[in-house]
């Protein structure tokens, strides 16, 4: 069993394309239009046949109160990996990307956590 598809809340999803694409670097996988909203999810250039990222529109009524009491502790909505966190840090940090947690090194592994401008906090993490 591996993990398919895996999902984050958006309040725009041609905002999150643009950020999840432009900004953090993921590739469109599929646009389907549904309705009002699409079926649109993103891959890992580096593995376009693998894990999927649904962008999924926040608009049921309990996506709101779970996203905000996320926000409110600091819990990342999803963690991605990286070669470097500082150096990626820095890349992100240059083009605009709000951090709320800096690089922090917790043994092995060096975490930071950034705003995805959707609603959500997003970790990057690199472990030794």
């Amino acid at each position: 069993m591996r993990i398919h598809l895996t999902n984050v809340f958006v309040d725009d999803q041609e905002t999150a394309l643009r950020f999840y694409t432009d900004v953090l670097g993921f590739a469109k996988k599929h646009d389907v239009p549904l309705g009002a909203d699409r079926w649109l999810t993103v891959v890992s250039p580096e593995d376009p046949e693998g894990t999927e990222l649904l962008l999924e529109p926040s608009g049921h009524p309990a996506v709101g109160p779970y996203r905000a009491a996320l926000v409110a502790d600091g819990i990342p909505a999803a963690s991605f990996a990286v070669d470097d966190v500082r150096a990626e840090f820095e890349r992100l940090r240059a083009l605009g990307v709000r951090f709320t947690q800096e690089p922090v090194e917790m043994g092995s592994v060096t975490t930071a956590v950034l705003d995805d401008t959707c609603g959500n906090l997003v970790q990057i993490v690199h472990s030794k």
